[in-house]
């Protein structure tokens, strides 16, 4: 996919506050400080699409952005975060969670993981609480510049291991860097894919 346009459309502080669900729409997830924003703007090949900050939690509302003007790429809050209070953080997964379950024009939910780390007990609850909802959903892997190649592969091989243990089969999963916009091409060849796929079946998110 060439990626012609892409541009800001709204910051949404509810769910029923987003865009019409008109076209299709991909979102973007993660613990806080996963690298989402980053990857963001490396896939748009842009540097500030998306705002990164040093500050993990920075992102508060659902992020809207329209690509070649016909498909939506949506930032959401990070999980997780435990510097905000239970009360905030609350109000986080009751907003991801009514989005998610309630969007009915998101296509797939991209799950980030950080590929420094050894699974998570929050990403992989996550990560069943989106099967269980029936989410169509992908696994990408980030930072993997940070690592050695074999330990980069290792840690994947060791988180696919622990999925296995409660998945069947597991979802598509991506390994990228957005430092050096490694598998970004993939994904959007898998967004590509996909909305010609709705194009020629003529998926009507109206009805």
């Amino acid at each position: 996919m060439v990626i012609k346009t892409a541009e800001f459309v709204k910051s949404s502080g509810k769910w029923q506050e987003c865009p019409e669900p008109t076209i299709p729409e991909y979102a973007f997830i993660g613990r806080s400080n996963v690298g989402k924003s980053s990857l963001i703007n490396a896939m748009m090949n842009r540097k500030d699409l998306a705002k990164t900050s040093g500050t993990p939690g920075k992102t508060q509302l659902i992020n809207h952005f329209i690509v070649n003007e016909n498909w939506y790429l949506t930032d959401l809050p990070g999980y997780g975060y435990a510097k905000v209070s239970k009360v905030l953080r609350r109000d986080f997964e009751k907003l991801i969670n009514n989005y998610i379950l309630n969007r009915k024009n998101l296509v797939n939910l991209f799950v980030l993981i950080d590929s420094r780390h050894s699974p998570q007990k929050i990403d992989l609850e996550f990560i069943e609480w989106c099967g269980e909802s029936g989410v169509p959903f992908s696994i990408v892997f980030t930072k993997v510049d940070k690592l050695k190649p074999n330990i980069a592969i290792k840690n994947v091989e060791d988180y696919k291991a622990e999925l296995y243990k409660t998945w069947e089969d597991l979802p598509e999963l991506y390994v990228t860097s957005a430092e050096k916009k490694e598998g970004c091409d993939e994904i959007l060849d898998f967004i590509q894919t996909t909305n010609d796929f709705l194009n020629n079946n003529n998926v009507n998110f109206d009805e």
